[in-house]
């Protein structure tokens, strides 16, 4: 038994027990001091989570600990963590988070002395989870880059976790690829860069003007369009730099607001394209370099938007803000694509430039104007954190939160507007985000058939009929249970009473081998509405809106395909949208996170397009069932037809779109029992294969996902890649 080792010291927890905790803040802490123990090896070890923990270690070496060099470790609710102190050499604290949310876990810490006591401890944790005697662990090992002890014992935690190191690395490859271009050979600059400034403090300004220097000679301008400025310390900068070389500077003898600055910087650009850069903020090095790359390799393009880099008050890099490729749906929620984005000039002019107005909100308005009605190969994303935006507290959208917002809302409603009539938008989940509501007339409702396929399981489909007929407030729909052969006299008296009380019920009754896709198949053929929704019977109503919700989201444009919010009956996210390539196939991302959980850029409460959805609660339009036809019963009879239908569905046109505020509960493969038999491993592997290779996913990058995170767990990290990713359209 290896000995115990106890924490120096611990915050945000609660003891519940000898072994168990509660986390009660964002930030709970355990650390230790293994130095005074003179160990080789620190083993943190959790189980029995009430959810899925998300993980970090820091090391202090003599110098504190630096939040941005924290390790990030996998996602799970038992895992075993090995710190190999022996491989840093003199470790002086050691210190564990287990997750930045509210949650219950037991937690234990022991010491080792060689590698040897590590591999018992390991293989007996592994041996009782093979006897059934507690969960199978997922082990993991931080060590020194290189170093080769515990082999094959668990995972190795890769070094670079943060966002600041690994941005040092992009920088790296960017300087590899781009370093020693020669000078811009054309007349004009390629770009002009225009910046509102106003009071600007001079450490700012020095700091931009610093980050145009290191970017590739001749090829941008910088327009610095002062809008009044009192500040004697902004003045006197301008004055020193009026005869900077590639910077224009110019005054207006009152403050206008950013719109009007903006637009004085626009009229003076000379290049095709234009970027808008803050007086606070700066380029990272190589931007300009990446982006004339991408426009050249596409030529068509009318737009440009790159991922971004959040730094802190000194301008140093934070955390990443990582993007998926162009989404209007996501668009409609929160201006997620923000810096930097770049224009051409003539369609800027063409559209006025920046519209007065929308304090705050202004770059959201443009954008929306600006993206209409452009097709999706000529909108581009270019995976390179080219923007540093400086996050002080400071800036006009964080200072003024409330007009921003409605400012936002404003140019939403327009956006949306049908038939001159604006449209309502409200609150998302995160109550600063925004949802567009999209509702038809009472009457027009368009007939939904929903397809349950069913086999006994009374308690299940008993309480989804109620639902569907009791605590679902949609107007206009019919309910076909496709069953393939109960036998429950129960069940089938169900059926009986249903049938005599609602006259848009039936039930297909045909005993067969189970086959999911043939089942589903069979309805579709039956379903006589405008829209079919596949929807497993171990679902529950949660609100009574949800399927008004799903029937919505087909306003937007050549919409195919909408899949719900799903919880599991503990409140964690089951469904929040299925992402391929995750876990080598196609995964949940950040499946058994806390219901709350935002996401990146608070992606989980917005509607947003996916690549694919689960077909446990699937609304399909007809015209896309009519143009890609039925589930595939022969490659995937039980597993991933649904996934391979979404990506038909986006390679014929058609867009898949996830909403959160259709919410419901998934008493996930409740009436299937287990599906640990040998056939049925076999048969899912080969789905699995045939899926792989249909959609060639070991290359493939979901649209929805950003490249620099890992596929390799539910909730992504950071990976560095063998060479920067190139442009992308949201293309299946």
């Amino acid at each position: 038994m290896l000995p115990r080792i106890p924490s120096l010291r611990r915050s945000g927890l609660r003891r519940l027990g000898w072994e168990s905790w509660q986390a009660i803040d964002p930030d709970p802490l355990f650390v230790f001091a293994p130095r005074f123990f003179r160990a080789a090896y620190i083993i943190l070890e959790v189980a029995d989570a009430d959810q899925t923990l998300d993980p970090r270690i820091y090391i202090d070496f003599g110098k504190g600990f630096v939040p941005d060099e924290e390790i990030e470790l996998k996602h799970t609710r038992d895992g075993i963590y090995v710190v190999s102190l022996r491989s840093f050499g003199r470790v002086h604290h050691v210190r564990f988070d287990p997750s930045s949310y509210p949650s219950k876990f037991r937690f234990r810490t022991y010491i080792a002395y060689d590698e040897k006591s590590v591999r018992a401890f390991v293989g007996k944790r592994l041996r009782a989870a093979a006897r059934g005697e507690r969960a199978a662990p997922l082990c993991e090992i931080i060590a020194r880059p290189g170093a080769a002890e515990l082999s094959g014992v668990g995972a190795r935690v890769a070094k670079v976790r943060g966002a600041t190191p690994h941005f040092e690395q992009v920088i790296a490859m960017a300087n590899h690829r781009f370093a020693g271009a020669p000078a811009w050979p054309g007349e004009r600059p390629a770009v002009s860069f225009v910046t509102p400034v106003y009071d600007a403090p001079a450490l700012y300004l020095d700091q931009l003007l610093d980050s145009f220097r290191i970017q590739r000679a001749g090829a941008y301008e910088l327009i610095l369009s002062d809008d009044g400025s009192t500040s004697r310390e902004t003045i006197d900068w301008l004055a020193r730099h009026e005869a900077t070389p590639d910077v224009t500077i110019l005054r207006a003898e009152r403050n206008g607001g950013i719109a009007a600055a903006t637009n004085r910087g626009l009229a003076a650009a000379r290049g095709d394209w234009v970027g808008f850069i803050d007086h606070d903020d700066a380029l990272a090095p190589f931007a300009v370099d990446a982006l004339l790359e991408t426009i050249e390799r596409a030529p068509q393009t009318q737009f440009v938007f790159t991922d971004e880099i959040v730094a802190d008050a000194q301008l140093q890099p934070k955390h990443y803000s990582l993007k998926p490729a162009f989404d209007p749906v996501l668009l409609s929620g929160v201006n997620y694509v923000n810096h930097l984005s770049l224009y051409r000039r003539e369609r800027l002019l063409s559209l006025g430039g920046l519209r007065q107005g929308f304090d705050g909100s202004q770059d959201y308005d443009l954008l929306l104007r600006y993206t209409r009605g452009l097709a999706t190969e000529e909108i581009v994303h270019l995976p390179y954190p080219a923007y540093l935006w400086r996050r002080d507290g400071k800036s006009y959208s964080v200072s003024f939160l409330d007009r921003a917002t409605a400012g936002a809302r404003r140019a939403l409603s327009e956006h949306y507007s049908v038939d001159g009539a604006p449209a309502h938008i409200e609150p998302a989940r995160n109550a600063d985000l925004h949802r567009v509501r999209f509702a038809p007339k009472e009457d027009a409702w368009p007939l939904v058939s929903i397809i349950v396929p069913s086999r006994d399981s009374f308690a299940l489909v008993s309480r989804l009929l109620d639902d569907l007929t009791r605590r679902t407030d949609y107007p206009n729909m019919e309910i076909i249970v496709v069953d393939n052969g109960t036998k429950d006299k129960n069940v089938l008296d169900l059926y009986e009473r249903t049938r005599a009380a609602h006259s848009f019920f039936s039930v297909d009754i045909v005993e067969e081998k189970f086959n999911f896709a043939r089942q589903v198949n069979r309805g579709l053929r039956a379903a006589r509405g405008d829209c079919l929704l596949l929807l497993n019977n171990d679902i529950q109503v949660i609100d009574a809106g949800w399927l008004k919700e799903m029937v919505s989201c087909l306003a937007y444009p050549s919409t195919g395909i909408v899949g719900a919010r799903l919880l599991y009956p503990n409140g964690t996210v089951q469904h929040a949208g299925v992402v391929m390539g995750l876990g080598s196939v196609a995964g949940h991302w950040f499946c058994g996170m806390p219901g709350d959980f935002p996401g990146p850029m608070g992606r989980l409460g917005l509607r947003q397009s996916m690549a694919a959805v689960t077909g446990a609660c699937m609304l399909v339009t007809r015209a896309c069932r009519d143009a890609i036809g039925e589930l595939d019963e022969e490659n995937f009879a039980i597993a991933y037809n649904d996934t391979d239908y979404c990506m038909r569905a986006g390679r014929a046109g058609f867009r898949v779109i996830w909403s959160p505020f259709a919410t419901l509960y998934h008493h996930e493969s409740a009436s299937r029992g287990s599906d640990e038999t040998d056939a049925n491993i076999a048969r899912f592997r080969r789905e699995q294969d045939a899926l792989r290779k249909k959609y060639d996913l070991a290359a493939y990058v979901d649209p929805a996902f950003n490249p620099w995170y890992s596929r390799d767990n539910a909730a992504p990290r950071l990976q560095l890649l063998s060479s920067l990713p190139q442009g992308r359209h949201f293309r299946v």
